[in-house]
């Protein structure tokens, strides 16, 4: 907290809820969505060989891990930007694009991140309600105005894990004016498996408004180098270029991240890994008389709501979870405050997590 006579921050910033990732201290974590089976190997030797050229600067324009990017999902590396994550992507480009007076608009349950960076440049976060825990498109247009300068849409969507299909995600954008930026969040695409989705390429090849975001920190299990990435408009790309940080991709992230992304074999293991243990554990807990949300993405949303009292307290099952040591995120954040969101794990793990749900409904 400020000091009266002390500096002061500009307006807003003391309006920002802070964002609290899942919690870290239990022997079986799931809680932040980190891949099940953790990095490719190979991945890690390069960043173990990395090591003796610790006291090098890295390459600031990360060439050689847009190359492979490119290479990987047929993009033109000239058009894609790397940063510390996706949520440093995100961060430039709301404070490239909006202001005080400016309005940056999210779906209701979409990432925290965008309430808070859109706060922290004094623009203000406007949120669309969601039809069944999914974007609505016909919601987000109605609250698009003049004063609208970038729309965010999580496809697929943490926490909810539904998505909108291509045609929708298309509609969206041909009601947006152009002077609008839609910024597809595509944290969770590598997880796909359907014919009706794509991850945002194909309207940022044909349109100077739409930008896709990456991240590495999911599928590819490379959460603590903090490496993300987007694909845009050359433009957008330009200005995006002119505010990051002169080397905000590390040596060691560059040199794992090419690894982890050629490493196609590894990617399909945790893609098939990850869809059959969702199903189990979610069959498991439905079981069990709980809601589980259909997913499309490595996690799944558990509904307590409508158990017997006592039972309907998703913050009482998470307690119960991490006194066994079971990490689980809770949701009241996200206003959905009667779930739990539970990472796919490894077999061992959604056993214990299923174990623990069965017994505290037991207790």
């Amino acid at each position: 907290m400020t000091q009266p006579n002390g500096p002061q921050p500009r307006p807003g910033i003391l309006d920002i809820a802070a964002y609290v990732g899942g919690e870290h201290q239990g022997h079986i974590r799931l809680a932040s969505n980190e891949g099940a089976l953790g990095p490719s190997p190979k991945a890690v030797e390069a960043y173990s060989a990395a090591a003796s050229t610790l006291h090098r600067y890295p390459d600031g324009a990360s060439a050689a891990l847009r190359g492979a990017i490119a290479k990987r999902f047929n993009l033109d590396a000239d058009r894609i930007v790397c940063g510390a994550g996706s949520d440093e992507i995100i961060s430039l480009l709301i404070r490239s694009y909006a202001g005080p007076g400016d309005e940056v608009l999210y779906s209701q349950y979409g990432f925290l991140m965008y309430p808070i960076g859109a706060k922290s440049v004094g623009a203000t976060p406007v949120t669309a309600p969601e039809d069944g825990l999914t974007a609505s498109v016909d919601n987000l247009l109605a609250r698009v105005t003049p004063r609208t300068r970038l729309v965010f849409l999580a496809n697929p969507n943490n926490p909810t894990g539904t998505y909108l299909p291509a045609s929708e995600v298309a509609r969206l954008h041909a009601g947006l004016p152009p002077d609008v930026i839609l910024v597809i969040d595509a944290a969770y695409a590598e997880y796909m498996n359907k014919d009706d989705y794509t991850a945002g390429e194909e309207l940022v090849d044909k349109y100077a408004n739409v930008v896709m975001t990456r991240t590495f920190s999911k599928i590819f299990a490379l959460g603590s180098l903090r490496i993300g990435w987007c694909y845009g408009p050359a433009g957008i790309v330009d200005v995006l270029n002119r505010v990051r940080g002169p080397f905000n991709v590390s040596n060691a992230a560059h040199v794992a991240g090419i690894a982890a992304v050629e490493d196609a074999e590894f990617l399909d293991r945790s893609r098939r890994h990850n869809e059959q243990w969702r199903e189990w554990f979610s069959a498991t807990v439905r079981e069990l008389g709980l809601t589980v949300h259909p997913s499309v993405t490595n996690f799944v949303l558990v509904d307590f709501k409508g158990q017997p009292a006592g039972k309907d307290d998703a913050e009482a099952a998470r307690q119960f979870l991490k006194a066994r040591g079971i990490l689980v995120r809770q949701m009241p954040s996200y206003g959905l405050p009667s779930c739990l969101r539970v990472t796919i794990g490894t077999e061992q793990e959604m056993h214990a997590v299923a174990d623990g749900l069965r017994d505290f409904l037991k207790a």
